[in-house]
């Protein structure tokens, strides 16, 4: 079975504590969903179209489980905590 990516782009952050407070939330949450951390930060180096933005690489072991973290109830309450916190993008992409 092919692996799962998650990757997250924050095109903007309005509000730190709320991202402060999803954080707190999402990450038990995703680890709790079987997902694992690879990257996360400031891109070292863009090109291109590419954007400095925060950019966050989560793995799981498949696509499913990828999308039923994200469908939890612990991942939706981390969502309600981040609110309009930051302007944000989510892609699940299965592995090659």
């Amino acid at each position: 079975m092919a692996k799962a990516y998650w990757v997250s782009t924050y095109r903007s952050v309005s509000d730190p504590d709320k991202l402060a407070a999803y954080a707190t939330l999402a990450g038990p949450a995703i680890t709790s969903g079987g997902g694992r951390f690879l990257a996360r930060g400031e891109p070292a180096k863009v090109y291109e179209q590419g954007l400095q933005q925060r950019t966050v690489l989560i793995e799981f072991d498949s696509v499913e489980q990828a999308i039923a973290t994200h469908d939890s109830p612990g991942y939706q309450a981390a969502l309600a905590a981040l609110g309009d916190g930051a302007e944000r993008e989510i892609r699940i992409i299965g592995g090659i």
